[in-house]
């Protein structure tokens, strides 16, 4: 079982950005020669990837989220919760 949500979305803003840097550093070195308009883009449509990313990711989760509550809804008896042994509040 995984301690924390995994989030997609920042993964790929994290390797939009390490692309970025990767390039800058190439650009700077000398062994590749691009534009500054080149960069531009390539931030702008890595931000948009890592939104829609994050936007479909959370639409799953609510849709799993909300299957699971309805399928424990219909296990379980009218008057008695989910969790824990009978009479324990």
């Amino acid at each position: 079982m995984p301690r924390h949500e995994i989030r997609p979305g920042r993964a790929v803003a994290g390797l939009v950005m390490l692309t970025l840097a990767a390039g800058y550093a190439a650009d700077a070195a000398g062994s590749w020669n691009a534009s500054w308009t080149f960069f531009a883009p390539v931030f702008l449509g890595g931000l948009w990837l890592a939104a829609t990313v994050t936007w479909t990711s959370y639409r799953l989760r609510r849709r799993r989220q909300a299957r699971r509550t309805s399928a424990e809804n219909e296990t379980t008896p009218p008057g008695r919760s989910s969790g824990g042994p009978a009479g324990t509040p």
